[in-house]
């Protein structure tokens, strides 16, 4: 259930993502932020690593968006979250580019973000969480399932 504490986090949130402002970005979340992504089903947690993850991009990713080239498609409120899609375009070093359409949501918490479930193409998630990578967690896709090999238990 979303707050006014929550709701204005996310405003302040996609402002702080927008302009870059790391302090204010990490400032949104509450104790330690859950990342979903999917549909690679892989989860980051942690401050530590959502630090790493934000420098990261807003350092090296965010630069090479085309912002004359960034659609956004809706933004709906839900009871559990800000939902967001939206379409980039990103520059490759040789110049290349290509689009990327995206689902963001901002997951609500009591008094801010407790973290954000993106849906998005493979190429662009390894591009925006290249540092901390290899230290997701597998998503287990039912609870009675190992979340790193499938088998049932």
């Amino acid at each position: 259930m979303f707050t006014p504490e929550s709701i204005e986090a996310a405003r302040r949130h996609v402002e702080a993502e927008v302009t870059g402002d790391l302090a204010t970005t990490l400032a949104t979340f509450e104790t330690e932020p859950v990342f979903e992504l999917y549909p690679v089903g892989l989860r980051m947690t942690g401050l530590d690593a959502t630090r790493r993850y934000y420098r990261h991009f807003f350092d090296h990713v965010a630069p090479r968006f085309d912002g004359s080239r960034t659609a956004s498609h809706g933004e709906w409120l839900g009871e559990t979250g800000l939902v967001q899609e939206y379409a980039i375009t990103y520059r490759y070093p040789d110049g290349q580019q290509k689009q990327f359409r995206v689902i963001g949501i901002l997951k609500f918490g009591e008094h801010g973000l407790t973290g954000e479930r993106i849906y998005a193409d493979e190429a662009l998630l390894r591009m925006m969480f290249a540092p901390v990578w290899d230290e997701l967690e597998v998503i287990a896709p039912d609870a009675n399932q190992d979340a790193r090999t499938g088998a049932s238990r």
